[in-house]
């Protein structure tokens, strides 16, 4: 297995372009294991820790651009404020060594049905800037990024540089459901994510689908349900209704984590308390601007 280093960013470019099948790697935390077990053989390995751009991140026009060799850690850290239900999720990821090696930006590129950080990248309509030294740049919306198991749109020849969205504008939660209660990989999991100028709500579900998906249904009726303007309560058929909306999307299947049954009943519950503590937040903070 070759091993490749660049240390620009077009230099990354051009390695993958002569080798499309050299596997990225960033912190390794899903690769190596792979590796190691002998469950993928690479042909080569594109290792770009030591490209400087990509561990940075930055706002531009009001919008978030995060690197994708920026770490849970610093996700938390550094943009937790801005950023919550993707921190919410990333502090659930492994133990601090792995927070500390792993990324979105690998988590995307692995494209696991489970991975932590899909739901809130889909929740808060997140876009994922791909690139190539053959075509250049490509915004892929984060719901049209996964298209199979552990299979995403890039090209053979892009690379993740970084994903794009707009720091919350109103609370957002991610619940996950786990076989023990830290360092697991998820049963099933759920965020959501108020927008209140768009009078909308985003959704993301993970571990209940071949891949992490929206609930286009559930957005609509909470979107409708919820009192923007009076900051009105939800009332309990609301959030409970949305929660059968939300299973309604999912298509979870029986394996060694539990079975399809138990992902539908857990993702209803998760969705209807994360919309009820997300509103009930909201509300708070009408209250506290008045």
């Amino acid at each position: 297995m070759d091993f490749l280093r660049p240390v620009t960013w077009e230099d990354a470019l051009a390695a993958k372009a002569g080798r499309p099948g050299a596997l990225p790697l960033q912190g390794g935390t899903d690769v190596m294991v792979e590796i190691n077990f002998d469950a993928r053989r690479p042909e080569a390995l594109l290792d770009l820790t030591r490209i400087r751009d990509l561990a940075g991140w930055d706002t531009v026009d009001g919008r978030l651009r995060v690197g994708a060799g920026v770490t849970y850690t610093r996700l938390i850290e550094e943009l937790g404020d801005r950023l919550p239900g993707l921190a919410q999720a990333s502090r659930t990821v492994g133990s601090p060594q792995i927070r500390n090696r792993g990324t979105v930006g690998g988590n995307l590129g692995a494209a696991s049905p489970a991975g932590d950080g899909h739901p809130p990248l889909l929740a808060g309509g997140a876009v994922i800037e791909a690139e190539s030294a053959a075509r250049g740049v490509r915004m892929i919306p984060a719901a049209d990024f996964f298209t199979g198991v552990k299979r995403n749109a890039l090209e053979p020849d892009e690379l993740i540089r970084a994903f794009w969205t707009a720091p919350a504008p109103a609370p957002q939660y991610f619940s996950k459901i786990g076989t023990r209660n830290a360092m697991v990989i998820a049963v099933c999991s759920f965020a959501v994510a108020l927008h209140p100028a768009e009078r909308r709500v985003g959704t993301g579900l993970g571990s209940a689908a071949p891949t992490p998906r929206r609930a286009p249904a559930a957005e609509a009726f909470a979107s409708g349900e919820l009192d923007w303007d009076g900051r009105g309560p939800l009332a309990e058929s609301a959030a409970r209704r949305f929660g059968e909306l939300v299973t309604g999307a999912a298509s979870p299947i029986d394996d060694v984590r539990g079975t399809g049954g138990y992902r539908g009943h857990a993702l209803s519950v998760m969705a209807r308390r994360t919309l009820t503590w997300a509103w009930n937040d909201h509300r708070t903070a009408g209250r506290e601007d008045r």
